[in-house]
């Protein structure tokens, strides 16, 4: 028996869709009958049939711009927006590391892009009186590595505040806001960094994953997630089934954080 998310020919934007978890979201609504739209600043080797892809940098105001006018010039408006670009560039090294650039840099990856393009696109849900809204966050806004991941995480933190307050702003007017908190996620980069830390500690991959989770304190799943299943979430969340749903942060981190 099949799960109808009933997205149908809903318009659905994403963010970072060309790998990770993007692509993984990209894929799965694709794969349910949604008209998705999808930026990185650099296109898919193998695109998904179906999908269009624009090469836009969304860390500057005017990669925003230009996915923000391409979106209305091609549909009007927009059913479903889903944020999942962001990463960390910061060098390890703790606070003194962090310079003004990186933390600007950290904020214009994991927070400004979703400003800009819900600012865009909201009014046009408005007038229309529907459409979803999910920000991808993360857990480390609540246990953040400081070697390596204070401005990621202070970001986030942003992002989720963000989110909360948009929610509180427009769920009343008929679009829902909602916010995913992932755990570590066995993207292609958290691979390459698990390569890296088990090189450095002579060691194998699974050794280099096992670094990875005791740094978080452990996942009492004894694993990261895969791209899908946070994908499965983010689908469900963008869809009718989870009509619902408004204002909130779901957390899919295999227990790595132990409070609610």
């Amino acid at each position: 028996m099949s799960f109808d998310l009933q997205i149908k020919g809903l318009r659905a934007v994403v963010t970072g869709g060309t790998q990770g978890l993007g692509a993984a979201v990209v894929k799965t609504l694709a794969q349910a009958g949604a008209r998705v739209l999808t930026s990185a600043r650099s296109l898919p080797v193998q695109p998904i049939e179906g999908v269009t892809y624009l090469a836009a940098d969304l860390s500057t105001a005017e990669g925003s711009d230009q996915l923000a006018h391409a979106i209305l010039q091609e549909w009007g408006g927009v059913d479903i927006v889903i944020n999942v670009l962001g990463g960390s560039r910061t060098p390890v090294g703790g606070f003194a590391a962090i310079s003004d650039e990186h933390w600007f840099a950290e904020l214009n990856l994991n927070l400004m892009p979703a400003v800009r393009l819900d600012r865009a696109l909201l009014p046009a849900m408005l007038a229309q009186g529907s459409g979803v809204i999910i920000h991808v966050s993360s857990i480390q806004r609540v246990l953040p590595l400081p070697e390596s991941t204070t401005a990621y995480a202070a970001a986030k933190a942003a992002l989720t505040t963000y989110s909360k307050s948009l929610a509180r702003e427009v769920t009343p007017k008929g679009v829902r806001v909602l916010s995913v908190a992932p755990g570590w996620i066995e993207t292609e980069a958290s691979v390459t960094f698990a390569q890296r830390m088990a090189t450095q500690a002579g060691t194998d991959y699974e050794g280099g994953k096992k670094i990875i989770m005791d740094w978080l304190g452990g996942i009492p799943v004894g694993r990261p997630a895969q791209p899908q299943e946070v994908a499965d979430l983010i689908a469900f969340l963008a869809s009718p089934r989870a009509a619902s749903m408004a204002g909130t942060e779901y957390r899919i981190d295999g227990g790595t954080v132990p409070t609610v």
